[in-house]
């Protein structure tokens, strides 16, 4: 199911409609400069990032474990499964300054077939974090605490997630 074709915004010059993405889902290397910030330091800088498209999501971008501070991404318990990903791995995100953000970041260890980009990288929750940007532009998190795309003036929706979409 999903929204009436009414509902669809038009993908305007430079902008992609969430629509388009294929399901499965699909990875692919973004030339963009994507920032991280939290307790008010930048964690991660890198321009090395991948991003995941799945219909009716914003991308979520995945940046190489390396590109984040030393000591920033500690193992958190829980694990989830991605029909098409696979297993998830939580991480808990810790400033310097000792300031935490529990299970804030995840990541696909041993990811199955078609998904072999994402090991070494991690996605963070975009509203968990200070600030998340891309090439300057500050994100806007995806809604649902489930949910962790990033959504930049690039994309329209509408986005799952936001009221009404659960079927989707």
């Amino acid at each position: 199911m999903k929204p009436p074709p009414e509902e669809v915004a038009r993908p305007g010059p430079g902008q992609e409609s969430v629509w388009d993405y294929p399901r499965p889902p699909r990875v692919e290397s973004v030339p963009s400069r994507v920032v991280v910030r939290f307790a008010g330091r930048v964690i991660a800088d890198t321009t090395d990032a991948v991003r995941v498209l799945e219909t009716s999501h914003p991308p979520v971008y995945y940046l190489p474990r390396a590109a984040f501070a030393p000591g920033v991404l500690q193992p958190a318990e829980g694990h989830t499964v991605c029909e098409y990903k696979g297993e998830a791995s939580y991480l808990t995100v810790v400033a310097p300054t000792g300031e935490r953000a529990d299970s804030a970041a995840w990541s696909y260890p041993s990811p199955r077939p078609g998904y072999l980009d994402l090991v070494g990288r991690v996605a963070v929750y975009p509203d968990r974090m200070d600030e998340c940007t891309v090439d300057g532009e500050r994100v806007r998190p995806q809604a649902g605490r489930f949910y962790g795309g990033w959504i930049t003036s690039r994309v329209v929706g509408p986005f799952k997630g936001e009221p009404g979409t659960l079927g989707w």
